[in-house]
């Protein structure tokens, strides 16, 4: 019997968000990191120079040797821009067939946060926050809000 005071006892382990501070998890995951964010510049036709935008303004010197060499430790900013993109193509690829989601980033968007503009626009623009805004709206609208 529980308390009115108390929770009942988890069979899960709690989860802590992975600490991007610590240089061990950015080697862990920057390489593979990366390479996801490649697959997905691909998939998305995306510009190299808006890719390297994406990353934070990265010199296509830098970028083209990334491409080519993954294997490297990247900064907080770069693994969590990577991975609100990452996660607005997961749920894209939920929400629409591949087709209409692959496109969708390019694709001019009548949502109030858009004002007309495509997506792509909108987080060029806007940066990292604008990639936090457009993750959140995808995933409430696959959760169904």
């Amino acid at each position: 019997m529980y308390s009115a005071y108390s929770y009942p006892k988890s069979a899960f382990e709690p989860s802590f968000p992975v600490d991007l501070n610590a240089r061990e998890e950015r080697e862990r995951l920057s390489k593979t990191a990366l390479k996801g964010f490649f697959k997905l510049v691909a998939a998305w036709k995306l510009r190299d120079e808006d890719a390297r935008e994406l990353l934070g303004g990265l010199s296509s010197s830098s970028f083209y040797e990334w491409k080519k060499n993954p294997d490297r430790v990247l900064e907080v900013d770069r693994i969590t821009r990577i991975s609100y993109l990452v996660g607005i193509y997961k749920s894209l690829h939920i929400i629409y067939g591949d087709k209409l989601a692959d496109e969708w980033v390019c694709l001019a968007n009548k949502n109030t946060i858009f004002g007309g503009r495509t997506p792509l626009a909108y987080m060029l623009a806007g940066g990292l926050l604008s990639m936090q805004t457009v993750r959140k709206l995808l995933d409430a609208r696959r959760g169904g809000l």
